[in-house]
């Protein structure tokens, strides 16, 4: 009988999630657990066969990547990664830019052993017998394909305190709101649970779209609310590269006048005019996330797998102490 991956697992006393990554070199497993499951693979004679297994379970190695636009950047950013990710794996990716329906049907023509869904809205997706993997917003319906949650309410709940730690008392932010995509939703309601927790008031300026321009629109509203704030937290990076521009333009320091921190931990937040300091699970590290996941579904045929990652905050330029002339309340 053949050694399986499981068979691997057991006697390494590791999980099966992490022999799959140990074995396709995934950069989330410690070097010394991955050297220790290939030594135990070796010794047990694990030779996966893939001609045999393409033949028998006729397996194209190719996955389906549904993506409403690569027009935004973060988008665009997250997708490249997401194809390099799997340049280390022994399957390929094709891309749609098309209506979820219209991508499945394309998708099922190309005969693809899985599927890659960015989940804006909370609606269900329909799995039709096809290996599926949603990004998007874990726990609001029930669903029989595994989500990876970047855990948008932490990551507002990190850059609320990061600021009340530096003393800002007024803290705005801006970003779409009622909208029916639940992760600028998530992103909304995490920032008016953390405000309310640490007791300030909430100051939050809606936009009418997630581009850049929208951004530069909104700070009228931010210097015009009755308390004006000392902080602003922009739900996008095209959105707050919007606000940092039209903040400079009104001759306002960042952070002197007025600190901001952006959602989207993307390289690009590096090279912004002023380094900005942003929230979130870093981009490389989000996609090796959903590709091994969406691997380990196609292999395992695992259902109901929700896992949340957790964010983190970059610290740069753009963020700093209340300024000293401001007097907190």
């Amino acid at each position: 009988m053949s050694v399986t991956i499981k068979d691997i697992a057991k006697e390494a006393n590791v999980s099966y999630s992490t022999v799959s990554k140990a074995l396709n070199n995934s950069p989330l497993v410690k070097e010394v657990t991955k050297q220790k499951i290939l030594r135990v693979a070796k010794e047990m004679g694990y030779e996966p066969n893939l001609a045999a297994k393409q033949l028998v379970r006729k397996k194209t190695e190719v996955v389906g990547l549904i993506w409403p636009t690569i027009e935004r950047i973060v988008l665009a950013t997250l997708v490249t990664n997401i194809s390099k990710a799997f340049e280390s794996t022994r399957y390929s990716m094709i891309l749609s830019v098309d209506s979820t329906d219209t991508a499945m049907e394309t998708f099922k023509k190309f005969q693809v052993d899985g599927m890659i869904v960015f989940a804006e809205s909370e609606n269900m997706i329909p799995e039709e017998n096809i290996p599926l993997v949603a990004y998007g917003v874990s726990g609001k319906t029930k669903v029989t394909y595994p989500i990876i949650d970047a855990n948008h309410e932490q990551a507002m709940e990190k850059a609320v305190q990061y600021l009340y730690d530096l003393g800002h008392r007024h803290i705005a932010y801006v970003g779409l709101m009622n909208t029916d995509d639940a992760l600028q939703n998530e992103k909304v309601e995490g920032y008016q649970k953390a405000i309310k927790k640490i007791g300030l008031t909430e100051q939050s300026i809606a936009t009418d779209g997630l581009d850049w321009f929208d951004g530069y629109l909104a700070v009228d509203d931010v210097l015009h609310v009755e308390k004006r704030p000392t902080a602003i937290i922009g739900s996008s990076y095209d959105i707050s590269s919007g606000i940092l521009r039209a903040l400079q333009e009104k001759g306002l320091g960042v952070p002197d006048d007025i600190s901001l921190i952006s959602y989207d931990n993307i390289p690009q937040m590096e090279t912004t005019e002023i380094p900005m300091t942003c929230i979130g699970v870093p981009v490389d590290e989000l996609a090796e996330e959903i590709v091994q996941a969406i691997i380990e579904r196609i292999e395992s045929e695992e259902k109901d797998v929700i896992k949340k990652l957790h964010p983190s905050l970059t610290e740069r330029q753009s963020a700093g102490p209340v300024p000293e002339d401001v007097t907190s309340s």
